[in-house]
């Protein structure tokens, strides 16, 4: 059954849409990630002062409503992005595709039930770090495969596999209890952001160019 339907959505959406769709997704879950993260939640929470944060969450709620709206159409998003790259690594390997596209979801779910966890005040601001820190896990394994599959596709550039695999390896910073100098954590940043910008960037560019499932072995 599962077959049935991962066959007829291959058939269904050519790899030429799968990857337009991918590569303007991808920048849209950027923009809007960024913006929660750095602009509507920073500096919000404040940690381990859970009346600082009920205190924050009674004066400013709207501040967590957009927060929630925007990580739930983040949850679209990436769910758009998990199918397109299904369909353009296919070729690749079935089972690593939809596993890279599956780890991308998990990531948008967990910021989701962190933010709302937050708004209904069932977790501080260490409990929101942490699931948040679930989250990057899954981003980071999703950048890592996705950099695999690339590499090994035959069709994408390997030297793009190559960046998203050590952008990925660089999510290690979150996990480090350690002050980093400031222009080592923007070169880090960067790292993250050119990765991803430049997949986006040559799919669409070659968007024309790629195979359709069933065209490799």
């Amino acid at each position: 059954m599962g077959r049935q339907v991962s066959k007829s959505l291959t058939t269904a959406i050519s790899a030429k849409i799968a990857a337009t769709v991918v590569g303007i997704a991808f920048l849209a879950s950027v923009l809007i990630v960024t913006l929660v993260d750095d602009f509507l939640l920073a500096n919000f929470v404040v940690p381990g002062d859970t009346s600082a944060l009920a205190r924050d969450i009674k004066a400013n709620p709207t501040v967590l409503v957009f927060a929630s709206i925007g990580y739930l159409v983040v949850l679209v998003i990436d769910s758009i992005i998990g199918i397109g790259l299904y369909i353009v690594l296919n070729p690749v390997n079935r089972k690593l595709a939809a596993l890279t596209g599956a780890l991308r979801l998990l990531y948008a779910v967990v910021l989701m039930v962190g933010v709302l966890a937050l708004l209904f005040q069932t977790i501080d601001a260490y409990g929101y770090a942490a699931i948040k820190g679930v989250g990057y896990i899954f981003f980071a394994s999703h950048i890592f495969l996705l950099g695999y599959v690339v590499f090994v596709s035959g069709y994408i550039p390997r030297f793009l596999g190559v960046l998203l695999i050590v952008a990925s390896l660089t999510y290690s910073i979150f996990f480090i209890d350690i002050e980093f100098p400031e222009h080592f954590l923007v070169l880090i940043m960067l790292t993250m952001a050119v990765a991803e910008i430049a997949l986006c960037t040559w799919l669409l560019v070659k968007r024309n160019s790629l195979p359709e499932a069933g065209q490799r072995g």
